[in-house]
């Protein structure tokens, strides 16, 4: 088809959509399992009208939920319900990784906080190029794959500024569930499995893990005194034990004895930074998302922008996720190039320009493939620019406060590293630097010069929470885990509630899809219909499939506006509670 015959066919599907009104979308659609007075609904949607909580794991969402009965706000439940992840999710997240927490408070106002983490002040270009090649092995484990930590920045911040009760207060009980343990599930076994090779290098990770040289039984309590010790500081003690006191000095010396360059001044210089927010509408929406570091934002937001162009809702199942494949491509090809810690890299501001999207909409052939050479050209891309395993949880509460919080140490049990006597896990945050212009990372992401590894500069993230507002009322707070598939997740997931009138619970358990431009194949789940999959081959995409992409959890406001909906992914253990 040339592009005349493009043009026709998108103008013919681009009609006036009507805009979402409350009291009719979702309407019939609930899937209620449980109730508030039961508390959870797993795997699920619930509905409750003072609050909620979704998050990957049920004894995490259940002290979010303590948190609320007990006065406290939607900030308050979010710190919670972190803490308690770092203690019954570790492979995903912990005070040893970093965070980006996108804040809605009941005055309307937003909140940016990254909590991404800082290279050492010793690392440099070259930090993982031996004998001129990247060698990933380094950025993914051991001493050298490690930034500083900026979870425990980012939650002593938003208590003390936005919250009604203490770090304190918080720590205590997951410091409680450390020391008492929880039963081993075969899953936790799994995924220790996955990685034992690595953990057995590291004596705090063997300890830990595997302390008769076995990894624990199915069924029995695994228990985490270190951590349960530095969690009970950290209350004690607040976050300056933690950056300028023992934890600090305690990784130094181990860092300096293992060759590692993460040093205690490393711990003292960092920074939480607090970042405006970026923001486009949608189909009369208006969306807002978490800023570089993260590329999720921006590029979630520059695909809203391009679909625009497309009426989702009236288009066959094949030629839609085709458009939304071809999308994430053109989105992706600019990722790689120009994205990057704005604070040493600039970030065109024109990525999310209306106008650009539109020349990028116009590439797009709703009939076939259209190969993606690299990035585009924004609009003043060289004048105005943005200012200098993972898990996901969102929270609200009645007075209006909304917290979307994406946390990870990276890769599954981070930099496989447990430095000695404090029971946490440090990230492997350092692979997604560019460790070389075009060596993948752990994800298969390739990166420019905007993403170079360079002193206390904070790596490219996906990271993508996300919060929805109609008439200026906030109405869906959203985020997933999966690298580079967190962004594309939470696209379809929009996608669904949006265009398709789905329910949260509904827009979770949809298939998904994925295409990050670099390899040229898009990753598709395999519940995805058949004949849907050959009309995408017909198109010549090269499709591979995948038994699950990404997990996500969703906390929105119910078709009367009048309760709190929450959905927790089927793909995960996940849950949903409120009350």
């Amino acid at each position: 088809m040339n592009f005349t015959g493009q043009a026709k066919l998108r103008r013919a599907m681009v009609k006036p959509l009507p805009l979402w009104r409350p009291a009719g979308i979702w309407r019939g659609r609930w899937l209620l399992i449980g109730s508030c007075a039961a508390a959870f609904a797993v795997h699920g949607q619930n509905a409750c009208t003072r609050g909620m909580v979704a998050s990957v794991h049920p004894r995490a969402t259940e002290a979010g939920v303590t948190v609320l009965k007990s006065g406290g706000n939607a900030i308050d439940a979010a710190v919670a319900v972190g803490l308690m992840l770092g203690v019954v999710d570790a492979h995903n997240s912990g005070i040893g990784g970093g965070c980006f927490m996108l804040v809605r408070l009941a005055d309307g106002t937003f909140r940016a906080l990254d909590g991404r983490e800082m290279a050492p002040a010793a690392a440099t270009r070259d930090l993982f190029v031996r004998d001129g090649k990247g060698l990933t092995e380094l950025s993914q484990t051991g001493p050298l794959a490690s930034g500083v930590p900026g979870e425990v920045a980012v939650f002593d911040y938003a208590v003390r500024h936005f919250g009604k009760k203490s770090l304190r207060e918080l720590a205590l009980p997951a410091a409680e569930m450390a020391a008492t343990g929880f039963p081993v599930t075969e899953t936790f076994v799994n995924r220790l499995r996955s990685v034992t090779n690595d953990l057995v290098r590291f004596d705090g990770s063997r300890e830990l893990f595997m302390p008769e040289g076995k990894l624990p039984r199915v069924g029995a309590m695994f228990r985490q005194p270190d951590l349960a010790r530095t969690y009970r500081h950290l209350a004690e003690r607040g976050s300056d034990w933690f950056y300028r006191g023992d934890f600090a000095r305690t990784t130094a010396a181990w860092m300096q004895a293992h060759g590692g360059i993460l040093t205690a001044a490393d711990f003292a210089g960092y920074r939480m930074v607090l970042r405006e927010p970026v923001r486009t509408t949608y189909r009369g929406y208006e969306v807002v998302a978490f800023p570089p570091p993260s590329s999720g934002g921006v590029h979630l937001l520059q695909m809203l922008n391009i679909l625009e162009h497309f009426a989702l809702n009236r288009l066959e199942p094949a030629t839609r996720w085709h458009v939304l494949a071809e999308t994430m491509k053109l989105a992706f090809a600019d990722r790689a190039y120009w994205l990057g810690d704005p604070d040493y890299a600039q970030v065109p501001r024109g990525l999310l320009s209306k106008a650009y999207a539109a020349t990028l909409a116009a590439r797009i052939d709703p009939q076939q493939v259209t190969p993606v050479s690299g990035h585009g050209w924004p609009p003043d891309w060289a004048a105005d620019h943005f200012d200098r395993h993972t898990t996901h949880w969102s929270v609200a509460d009645a007075a209006g406060n909304w917290v979307a919080c994406t946390a990870t140490i990276n890769t599954t049990y981070g930099s496989k590293v447990v430095i000695p006597g404090t029971g946490v896990v440090l990230n492997n945050q350092m692979d997604d630097f560019s460790v070389q212009p075009g060596v993948p990372n752990a994800f298969g992401l390739v990166g420019a010069a905007a993403n170079a590894v360079a002193p206390r500069k904070r790596p490219l993230s996906s990271m993508t929470p996300t919060i929805v507002l109609r008439d200026g009322e906030p109405i869906i707070a959203l985020g997933a885990a999966g690298g580079p598939k967190i962004i594309t997740a939470v696209l379809v997931e929009l996608v669904g509630m949006l265009d398709l009138g789905l329910s949260p619970q509904a827009a979770l358990a949809q298939p998904r899809l994925h295409h990050q431009w670099r390899p040229e194949e898009l990753q598709v789940e395999s519940r995805l219909p058949r004949a849907v999959r050959q009309a995408l081959e017909q198109r010549g995409h090269r499709v591979r499939e995948h038994s699950a992409l990404a997990v996500s959890q969703i906390v929105a406001r119910s078709a009367e506006g009048k309760a709190f909906l929450g959905a927790a992914d089927p793909r995960a253990a996940g849950a949903a509670a409120g009350w």
